[in-house]
């Protein structure tokens, strides 16, 4: 009884985390729509026009999914694969002009909270818990 307990307490933890970051994706990633088109970008895309500083206050916008995947206890593996999107973001923004319209499709907040949606299906899979 006390375990199941745990392991509802500890589900309903990760989903709320996921809620959040989800949210947070879509406003970094994907909250402004271009008329007529399907595309979409973030405030992250906008932030990184302005040279350098942008750039690195993107890097410290997408750290905030690496550090909630840290308190959620993901693999290395995984948070390896979320520095990885977090560097080349941050890297293929540095480049001038290009740089900006990278930022707009590379997309690394979106691309990590489903990493780590991906892994959290699969933890609770493993222990036979239903998502």
């Amino acid at each position: 009884m006390q375990n199941s307990t745990y392991l509802n307490a500890t589900q309903t933890k990760q989903k709320a985390t996921l809620a959040r970051l989800e949210r947070f994706s879509k406003f970094t990633d994907s909250n402004i729509g271009l008329p007529f088109t399907r595309f979409k970008f973030g405030v992250e895309a906008i932030i990184g026009i302005v040279p350098v500083i942008g750039d690195f206050a993107g890097l410290l916008l997408s750290s905030y999914v690496f550090f909630e995947a840290q308190r959620l206890g993901v693999s290395w593996h995984i948070k390896f694969r979320i520095l990885l999107n977090i560097a080349i973001d941050f890297i293929g923004g540095l480049i001038p002009v290009f740089g900006d319209i990278f930022d707009a499709f590379f997309k690394a907040n979106t691309r990590n909270i489903l990493l780590l949606k991906n892994y959290i299906a699969k933890q609770l899979k493993a222990k036979g818990i239903e998502n």
